[in-house]
């Protein structure tokens, strides 16, 4: 360190008395500081997070391959005589907050399944990166598109990004950048897609983490301009994107030379002569003889693979949400799946083609649509996706059921894909429990910030807090309000405890909230409430609880659980299931408010307690309603069943703090297998209500049934038959 005058000495003394920063000259003359150039941004920090939280896998998707457990083919032992993937990589669809799981990624046992298949080779992400961008979500509903405003998880990451502006995104984007070199392969590479408005911070935060030395190319993504080119005032159009390609080791990384269709121009110019058999053909030179003179080979068009990609592209057309806006040249539809921010197919393919070999796992932690999970899987890629978006999650799984269908028709390969959160650990981490504590410490210590928390619900909630109840919190418009566990679904035994203490005290009308709810507990347990007087109505708690800014706003919403009835249809050993009715309760603004804001020959379509309503003025003024969800099925984009739900149990691994090892646990809950499904597309909107008829072997059974509705949230119930001789609902 250089030596200090004692006036500079002085100086840092006054500064520090005064709890005032020190002037950036004195960074240089206090640090060491080797590098040529850096960035530097408020918070500036080398730690990352390194939290391990176990993943709970919630869903199995393996779209069926065969109806019957006599009709499987030869399995080899992959597949059950269910046609269940019993082994090998299972690819991974991860609903959370990325930068906990990519945490849990590298520092947690799932790490070592990665390790054992290569390593994770590509990483593609697109982050948010424009600080205008809408996230709203169009949802059809008949011949009306309603808008679906972001969820507040997903507003606060957007203000957590763009809050502080550049500052802000450049902390969330480094963070991220770290956890994701650290995860990479030695012969790994990243993508990152970038607008102009932050491609120079990526670029440097890219350098600083992986360094200069492995930047390989950085590319324009010229994607032209479908509408023919216009610019608000004097504007120049914008046609391009940047997407900057870093390898962890330039020297190591793996990368797949891309050849292109030679355009008419390069052809002309280059091949330009033609052999006595007719061949066309252009001179290459490969070297000199003893006299100096150029050694020619000769390379012909129709062996030639193309013309080599340069970092310029500009021959892949750009995505549009809005059908409308294509040309009847400018795209394929079938890609389109709602998201403004959707990158077309062929732009992933170019990526995936140029650095990872079929085996490889790519990876994707902005997933969106989906488009990198789909075109990995066509091409034969293991893939890891993750978002914090619940609809982001939903449109996937329907489009990576999609592409299985779609392989399974053509007999190619396909693998099973889960669906994964971090649960119950994430709201543990949330509000502060140590997951590596011991379950003693881990209890007490759950048992200290509920009590905390608590008030952070009752105040989501707007309810105040009670006393003198055992089984009530609080108390809001004449109900009383409990609270589920942080931990643990709402069960049974709650409700029951909960309605025994409302008969002795003679209380009529109870909102219980949770986090989750038992399978199968409503609404059975509603009914034999509601014989006994008392009116029960049972609430999620929604992840925005988690932010106190949300809950200082008044922007959380408890919606009500909603209901499935099922009814099965049994022939023989044979199961289908039928959907006969399902009740929503949301609300997204409201129509007085729709009323008082819209202009004479203006529109708004709102969500009031489970009705999609169109308001509309006419040119006088005159209000008029229109309900869109018409009948309980409008509710509904996609359902699905689990013909043998206790078949497969959850296990997660937790570290045992004594030996240092991995060991799996049951959690105590199973993982719905998705056996059959369906759902609605943007070609076809039409929805089966009753299952084909699965096979079973004979003896009681549970059945799942799981129902995502037009906002992306599921629900379940679990009914109990018996299958074979005069079998039937339990």
């Amino acid at each position: 360190m250089p030596r200090l005058t004692e006036q500079e000495q002085q100086e840092i003394i006054r500064f520090i008395e005064a709890g005032r920063p020190l002037p950036d000259k004195y960074r240089f003359l206090l640090f060491e500081d080797k590098r040529e150039v850096e960035l530097v941004w408020n918070g500036k920090t080398s730690e990352v997070c390194n939290i391990v939280l176990p993943f709970q896998v919630i869903e199995q998707v393996d779209e069926p391959r065969a109806e019957k457990p006599a009709d499987t083919a030869i399995q080899r032992g992959l597949f059950d005589e269910r046609g269940r993937q019993l082994k090998g990589w299972t690819n991974k669809l991860i609903w959370g907050d990325n930068k906990l799981i990519l945490s849990s990624l590298k520092n947690g046992p799932l790490r070592e399944e990665i390790e054992k298949q290569g390593g994770i080779k590509l990483i593609y992400i697109d982050p948010p990166f424009d600080v205008g961008a809408d996230f709203s979500m169009d949802i059809e509903i008949g011949d009306d598109t309603f808008t679906k405003k972001p969820n507040i998880l997903e507003e606060i990451a957007y203000r957590d990004t763009w809050g502080k502006g550049a500052d802000s995104f450049i902390a969330m984007i480094y963070e991220r950048l770290v956890l994701m070199r650290d995860l990479l392969a030695e012969d790994g590479s990243i993508y990152v897609h970038m607008g102009i408005q932050v491609n120079h911070y990526a670029r440097l935060i890219l350098e600083e983490v992986f360094g200069k030395s492995n930047l390989v190319s950085e590319i324009i993504w010229a994607y032209g301009s479908p509408s023919g080119g216009r610019a608000a005032g004097t504007k120049l159009v914008k046609i391009h994107e940047y997407i900057l390609h870093f390898a962890k080791s330039y020297t190591a990384r793996k990368e797949n030379k891309i050849y292109l269709p030679y355009k008419e121009s390069y052809i002309i110019d280059w091949f330009k002569w033609t052999d006595e058999d007719n061949r066309v053909y252009r001179k290459r030179i490969r070297g000199k003889d003893s006299d100096g003179n150029p050694i020619y080979e000769k390379q012909y068009l129709d062996e030639s693979p193309g013309e080599p990609a340069s970092t310029v592209w500009n021959d892949i057309k750009q995505i549009y949400a809005d059908p409308r806006a294509y040309k009847a040249n400018q795209g394929d539809h079938s890609e389109i799946w709602g998201y403004p921010t959707q990158k077309p197919e062929a732009l992933l393919e170019r990526i995936i083609k140029a650095s990872s070999n079929e085996g490889d796992i790519v990876m994707d932690i902005f997933s969106g649509s989906g488009t990198t999970e789909a075109v990995a899987e066509k091409l034969g890629r293991k893939w890891i996706g993750a978002d914090l978006g619940k609809f982001a999650i939903h449109t996937t799984r329907k489009r990576l059921i999609g592409v299985q269908r779609q392989l399974k028709a053509e007999g190619k390969d396909y693998r099973a894909f889960e669906i994964l959160n971090l649960g119950k650990y994430e709201r543990q981490h949330y509000i502060g429990v140590n997951p590596n504590l011991r379950e003693e410490e881990q209890r007490k210590q759950l048992e200290e910030k509920e009590a905390a928390f608590l008030d952070l619900i009752l105040r989501a909630y707007l309810a105040e807090k009670t006393t003198g109840f055992a089984s009530f919190h609080g108390k809001k418009a004449g109900r009383l309000v409990a609270v589920g566990p942080v931990n643990m679904p709402v069960t049974r035994l709650f409700v029951e405890e909960i309605i025994l203490e409302c008969r002795k005290k003679h209380i009529t009308k109870v909102d219980i909230l949770g986090f989750e709810f038992e399978m199968g507990l409503f609404p059975n347990v509603l009914d034999e409430a509601r014989a006994k007087g008392i009116d029960i109505a049972p609430k999620y708690i929604p992840a925005e609880v988690f932010d106190k800014r949300a809950v200082e706003k008044n922007q959380v919403v408890f919606h009500d659980v909603s209901f499935i009835e099922v009814k099965p249809h049994v022939k023989g050993n044979s199961v289908a299931m039928e959907l006969t009715d399902f009740s929503v309760f949301y609300s997204q603004d409201s129509i007085a408010n729709a009323e008082a804001e819209i202009k004479n020959k203006g529109s708004r379509i709102v969500v009031e307690k489970g009705q999609i309503v169109k308001v509309s003025k006419d040119a006088r003024g005159i209000t008029n309603r229109e309900v869109l969800t018409k009948n309980w099925t409008d509710w509904i984009d996609y359902w699905s069943v689990d013909f043998d739900f206790e078949s497969k149990r959850e296990i997660i691994r937790v570290k045992n703090e004594e030996t240092g090892e991995w060991e799996e646990r049951w959690t105590g809950d199973y993982i719905f297998e998705n056996e059959w499904q369906t759902f609605r597309t943007k070609k076809d909107r039409s929805l089966e209500l009753k299952s084909v008829f699965h096979e079973c072997y004979p003896g009681r059974r549970k059945i799942a049934v799981k129902v995502v509705d037009i906002f992306g949230n599921d629900t379940m119930t679990i009914i109990d038959i018996s299958v074979g001789k005069n079998g039937g609902k339990k």
